[in-house]
């Protein structure tokens, strides 16, 4: 009797020693295997070489295809650009000038303010309007989830992405 009462403590110990998570590399949620963005989970590996899926974050930048980017991104479609904005602030109707030529217009633009959601600027938010995108503002964890979700359901959505680490 007492073997099958430690048996489950056994299984736990054992999970959490083959499954270490260094504080300093979060792996992004998925939504294929739960309904909560706040859960850990393993990413999907089935996922076209050709899209773009982002599978980690880290206070200073992302991991996208397999390959880590520093600082702030910008993905419209599959295609992944450096982004010039350091801190929520920067972000301006010039910084998302490109908006204004990319053919086809993105639905959806999500903007990822890094650890914390900020409120957006009435003329940021009127100009992201007049391009005929909708705007999500979430923070860059969600957002870059977000992002993989739609991107995989074959939508054509934008996101611009702080680093986690940015506060202000």
């Amino acid at each position: 009797m007492a073997v099958r009462q430690r048996l489950p403590d056994l299984i736990r110990s054992l999970k959490r020693e083959l499954n270490p998570r260094p504080s300093s590399q979060l792996l992004l949620p998925s939504l294929r295997r739960a309904f909560s963005l706040y859960d850990q989970i393993n990413l999907i590996d089935n996922v076209p070489e050709d899209q773009l899926r982002f599978q980690q974050y880290t206070e200073t930048g992302f991991k996208v295809n397999g390959v880590m980017y520093e600082g702030s991104v910008l993905c419209v479609g599959n295609l992944l650009m450096s982004w010039s904005p350091q801190k929520f602030s920067d972000i301006t109707p010039d910084s998302l000038s490109i908006f204004q030529t990319i053919r086809p217009i993105p639905e959806l633009l999500i903007l990822g303010c890094g650890k914390y959601i900020q409120p957006v600027d009435p003329d940021l938010r009127h100009f992201i309007r007049s391009t005929g995108m909708k705007l999500e503002v979430l923070d860059s964890r969600n957002a870059s989830s977000t992002y993989n979700i739609l991107n995989e359901e074959g939508r054509i959505v934008a996101a611009a992405l702080l680093p986690y680490g940015t506060t202000s």
